[in-house]
C-alpha cells in the first residue's frame, strides 16, 4: 500500500490458510468485507441471525467466488447467552485470525435487546464486548491476530450519559447511536491497551466505513428522499469496507484508527482517521469497561494499566 494512495480492496493481500469472523455479514459492508476475504482465499465465518440470510449472502459470494470457504456463524449481538454459544462455536476452529466487529444498528426506535438493556448501546457496544472478549483466549492462540472494532464518525461530537446507560430517564436515538459508537471508540482504545500491557499476540485496531449507502440506515425516515443524490456523496458499501480491510489485513499500528480520507472521512480510499479527545481518555476507558463488566457479567481477564 502507498501511504499517499490508501489501500483498497485490490491491496489485500492473499489470505489463505487464515480465518476470518465477520459480524453481520449478509449485507453491507459485512457482505463486501466476506467476499473480498474469501476471494483471497481465507475461511469466513459469517456472523448472522438469520440462517436464510447468511445462506443467501454465502450463494451469492460462492457465484462470484466458486471455491470460498465460507460457513454460517449463528450470531445476535442483542442476546448475550447466543454470544456464549457463537463464541463456543466459533472457538471449535482450528485458528482465528481476526473477528471484525462489523455489525451495529442506527436510529431505532426505542428498543431493548434480551437482557433488557437500551438497544444502541447493547448491540453496537455490550454486545461487541462481550463477543470480543468470548474469543480473546481463541485469538490468543495465533500469533499476530486481530480485533476491528467500527466505530463512526458520529463519535465525534458523542457523549455518554452515565447516569442514564439504559435509557429509562430520556431516549434520543440520534444521540444514542453517537454514544454506542463513542463506546466502541473507547473500548478498542482501552483493549489495547490492556492487551498491549499484558503482552497478549492480539492486536486492536478500530475503524469506521465513512457514511456508507446501506440498510444500516434503515430507520432515517425522511433523511433518505435524496436517494440518487445522496448516493453521490456517500460511500458506497464497497468501498465503506476497505477501512476494515486494512485493519484486518493491511499494515497498521495497534490501536489505531482508519477510515476513508476523502471528503471529511466520508468517502474515499482507506488511512489514517481523526478520533475525538474523549475517544482517547483513560479515564473514561476503565470507567467504560469497568460499566460493561457489571452490566454483562462477562470480564475479558485483562488487568487495568
Amino acid at each position: 500500500m502507498s501511504v499517499h494512495r490508501g489501500f483498497t480492496e485490490a491491496d489485500v493481500p492473499d489470505q489463505s490458510g487464515k480465518c476470518f469472523i465477520v459480524t453481520g455479514a449478509n449485507a453491507g459492508v459485512g457482505f463486501e468485507l466476506s467476499r473480498v476475504l474469501a476471494a483471497r482465499g481465507a475461511r469466513v465465518l459469517l456472523g448472522c441471525r438469520e440462517k436464510g440470510r447468511a445462506e443467501e449472502a454465502i450463494a451469492r459470494i460462492k457465484q462470484i467466488t466458486p471455491s470460498a470457504n465460507l460457513a454460517w456463524l449463528p450470531l445476535d449481538l442483542g442476546d448475550i447467552a447466543n454470544l456464549r454459544a457463537a463464541a463456543a462455536k466459533a472457538s471449535q476452529e482450528p485458528r482465528i485470525d481476526a473477528l471484525i466487529n462489523n455489525a451495529g444498528i442506527m436510529y431505532p426506535p426505542l428498543t431493548r435487546t434480551k437482557q433488557g438493556f437500551e438497544s444502541q448501546f447493547g448491540v453496537n457496544h455490550l454486545g461487541v464486548f462481550v463477543l470480543t472478549s468470548l474469543l480473546l483466549p481463541k485469538l490468543a492462540e495465533t500469533q499476530g491476530s486481530r480485533i476491528v472494532v467500527t466505530s463512526s464518525i458520529a463519535h465525534l461530537k458523542a457523549k455518554i450519559d452515565w447516569d442514564d446507560l439504559n435509557a429509562e430517564r430520556s431516549y434520543s436515538k440520534v444521540a444514542r447511536y453517537g454514544a454506542s459508537k463513542l463506546a466502541n471508540a473507547l473500548f478498542f482504545f482501552e483493549l489495547d491497551r490492556r492487551l498491549r500491557a499484558n503482552r497478549s499476540p492480539v492486536t486492536t485496531i478500530g475503524v469506521h466505513p465513512g457514511v456508507a449507502n446501506t440498510s444500516l440506515g434503515r430507520h432515517m425516515g425522511p433523511a433518505q428522499w435524496a436517494g440518487p443524490i445522496v448516493g453521490l456523496i456517500l460511500n458506497s458499501a464497497d468501498k465503506g469496507a476497505w477501512p476494515a480491510l486494512l485493519a484486518a489485513t493491511g499494515t497498521v499500528k495497534p490501536g489505531g484508527y482508519y477510515g476513508p480520507t476523502g471528503f471529511g472521512g466520508i468517502r474515499g480510499v482507506a488511512g489514517e482517521a481523526k478520533r475525538a479527545p474523549q475517544a482517547e481518555d483513560p479515564v473514561l476507558a476503565r470507567r467504560l469497561w469497568d460499566v460493561s463488566v457489571a452490566m454483562t457479567g462477562v470480564d475479558p481477564g485483562l488487568p487495568a494499566v
